[in-house]
């Protein structure tokens, strides 16, 4: 965003003065920037209405008295350039374009006709909501809408304009900063709010509904920027779909597609990556509210041994740490508690001290001293609407806990185990507590877990910022390198292949008398790509014999399943010995997101098992390291029963080579494939490899 377009924006999040152009639509506009208590002037555009909602109109934009800092746009399509052109002469901030017409329908040249005339000003949209400044108390917005803030909350960008319209109105209590509805991005995007907003001090944590990207390079600038300022992006990606592309004649297009390629780009940056509605509100509600723990340490407290299971049944299938509480402090504890209690972390306190602050109290206190816990959790289901004779326990057992959390500085939620037994009065009270409010177990635990795993990451891009990501390459490819030129150029970046000699038939037996029985035999044919399908591929060859023999049924086969592919050249290899682990190695060109690394499990269970992690480039030997020991293949480098452990830092340092190689020639090289790649205490092999030249 330029620093004249920037200004501007900030003219429109925060404007003196809103101009309404339009009609109906403008008019509710109109509503509801009263309803949230905009104070400023505001103006009204019509040439056949004398009023918006008793706003006076003036019938052009020549005639508004001075430029407004912010515009509400609501008019046909076809008017909508030549009114963004008089707005850009008359010198406004900002435009929301409500208007609808442009790249949505198909029509590319009225978008850009549109982007053309918007000049330096901020525009949001067209097709779009708007925009609502819950600090300020100001809305360019289309319809009406809830939300509430205590003065900071989650700013929350969205590509839905309903699905915005339904976070105002959910009964959840998150603290809002502000509101867009981006629609189609044409001259403001995700990656510019999220770069706007990580400035803001209002701003606690940032909500994306993403369908999709328009510039990966600036939101990873700007998801970098937001977590080294210490301020949590919380993502929903939906249109989880796999991308299309030249490239699915390898096991790539299964392995990792669109959803894959946005989760390496998430965990990169730090961006926490949720999976429905629910756990986005909540989390972003837990971060607001109380921020991110320092570590996975964490105690609970329920008045109910079902709750106290639950939390421990969820944490357990997450990896989320409740500590066990060590002996010396469980008989502290045990003088505590009554005696049907047993200590442990869950902590059941049972129903005896129920609602009795003074002796609740120093059973938190104490449990989360036990535990060094870095946060902690209070399971309560509220009572229902009309039933508050038993509430003031709920709230004398919430108040000890806060108090209990504030002493020892660490961020507290209390949980509703069914999402709508949290009254609003109750969450607006735990808000000015200090404690999060959550809805669901389930959400409630995740959302910690992930607050925690972002406090860690973000020490690592503090620690060490990843390299910008480059750009991406559209290319096609033009040529497939047979197993023998590909494993060649393999060897040149040092990355080991078996020994192997390529010949016809008859010079077949001499090869493999070179390299040494028993042999593997392969046909090489371009259009051989994947070669045991075709039964071009024999192993375990212990004779001249054999071989003869494998070489007459090779060609048979391959001639019934494609008579085309059929060559008089071979590759007679070495057999490997059997390895630690097969893996599939991928490196890939993706047009958005450019150079990718897909590592997983190898050889025959590759789709089967689907057990494979997507990385962008370029990377570390650390962050591959750290992707191999996420697959659970990884079980088998570390010395799965008794074997012998692999080197992962040397298999790491290999793969960052070879990254290294392949985003050098990248544009030649549409996609390397190495399946299976033999994994070794000391070394690798790759056993079969798949090469992708691209055009220039």
């Amino acid at each position: 965003m330029t620093p004249e377009r920037r200004a501007n924006f900030h003219r429109l999040l925060k404007p003196r003065h809103i101009a309404f152009i339009g009609g109906r639509d403008a008019t509710i506009a109109v509503r509801e920037a009263r309803r949230r208590g905009f104070a400023g002037q505001m103006w009204a555009v019509n040439p056949n209405r004398t009023d918006l909602d008793g706003v006076p109109c003036v019938p052009s934009i020549a005639d508004l008295p001075e430029a407004p800092d912010a515009v509400y746009l609501a008019i046909p399509a076809g008017g909508v350039v030549a009114a963004l052109r008089a707005l850009a002469e008359r010198g406004v901030g900002g435009v929301v374009c409500f208007s609808a017409g442009f790249k949505e329908t198909g029509d590319t040249h009225a978008e850009q006709a549109l982007i053309d005339a918007t000049g330096d000003m901020a525009l949001i949209g067209p097709n779009c909501y708007g925009l609502i400044n819950y600090i300020d108390k100001t809305a360019l917005w289309s319809f009406e809408h809830g939300g509430w803030s205590p003065g900071y909350g989650a700013a929350i960008i969205t590509q839905s304009g309903m699905f915005s319209s339904d976070i105002t109105m959910s009964a959840r209590s998150l603290p809002l900063a502000y509101m867009v509805s981006a629609g189609n991005q044409a001259v403001l995007g995700l990656e510019d709010f999220l770069d706007v907003f990580a400035d803001d001090p209002a701003v606690r944590a940032i909500g994306l509904h993403i369908e999709g990207l328009q510039d990966i390079p600036a939101f990873e600038r700007a998801a970098l920027k937001a977590i080294e300022r210490g301020v949590a992006v919380v993502a929903l990606k939906t249109g989880r779909s796999t991308i299309g592309s030249m490239l699915t004649i390898s096991h790539t297009g299964s392995l990792s597609g669109s959803d894959e390629l946005y989760e390496a780009l998430f965990a990169r940056t730090g961006v926490i990556s949720v999976d429905s509605p629910a756990q986005f509100l909540e989390t972003l509600k837990y971060l607001s509210v109380v921020g991110a723990p320092t570590g996975p340490r964490v105690a609970g407290f329920t008045c109910s041994g079902g709750g106290a299971t639950m939390l421990a049944d969820h944490a357990e299938k997450i990896g989320m740490a409740f500590p066990e509480v060590n002996a010396s402090d469980r008989t502290a504890l045990s003088d505590l508690l009554p005696e049907i209690a047993t200590v442990s972390n869950p902590l059941d306190y049972t129903t005896p001290i129920w609602g009795q602050g003074e002796h609740t109290y120093p059973v938190f206190a104490n449990a989360m001293k036990a535990v060094a816990a870095d946060a902690t959790v209070l399971v309560q289901d509220y009572p229902a609407e009309g039933l508050d004779a038993s509430k003031i326990y709920y709230q004398n057992d919430a108040a000890a806990f806060a108090r209990a959390a504030a002493e020892q500085g660490i961020p507290a939620a209390v949980c509703a185990t069914l999402p709508e037994n949290l009254d609003k009065q109750t969450r607006r009270h735990l808000i000015a507590q200090g404690v999060a409010p959550m809805q669901g177990i389930h959400e409630t635990l995740n959302a910690m877990h992930a607050a925690a795993l972002w406090s860690t990451r973000r020490a690592q891009i503090k620690a060490a910022r990843p390299a910008a990501l480059l750009a991406g390459v559209t290319t096609s490819c033009t040529e497939i390198l047979t197993e023998d030129a590909g494993k060649a150029w393999l060897a040149t970046q040092g990355i080991p292949v078996p020994e192997g000699r390529t010949g016809s038939a008859q010079n077949a037996a001499d090869a493999a008398k070179a390299v040494g029985y028993p042999v593997a035999l392969k046909m090489m044919s371009p259009q051989l790509v994947h070669k045991t399908e075709a039964g071009a591929v024999a192993l375990g060859i212990e004779d001249a014999t054999a071989l003869s023999l494998a070489i007459a049924r090779m060609t048979t086969s391959v001639t019934a399943h494609d008579a085309n592919a059929v060559t008089d050249s071979f590759l007679i290899e070495a057999m490997s010995p059997p390895p630690l682990a097969e893996m599939i190695v991928t490196l890939r060109i993706d047009p958005q997101f450019g150079a990718a690394l897909v590592l997983g499990s190898g050889g025959i269970l590759t789709e089967l098992v689907g057990d494979a992690v997507t990385i962008l480039l370029p990377a570390t030997p650390a962050d591959i390291a750290t992707a191999l020991a996420g697959l659970r293949v990884a079980r088998l480098l570390t010395g799965f029963r008794g074997r012998q452990p692999a080197d992962v830092d040397k298999l790491a340092s290999a793969l960052h080579r070879l990254c290294t190689a392949f985003m050098q020639e990248r544009e030649t090289l549409a996609e390397i494939e190495i399946n299976p790649m033999f994994i070794y205490a000391d070394h690798i092999v790759a056993v079969d490899a798949l090469i992708q030249k691209a055009a220039p």
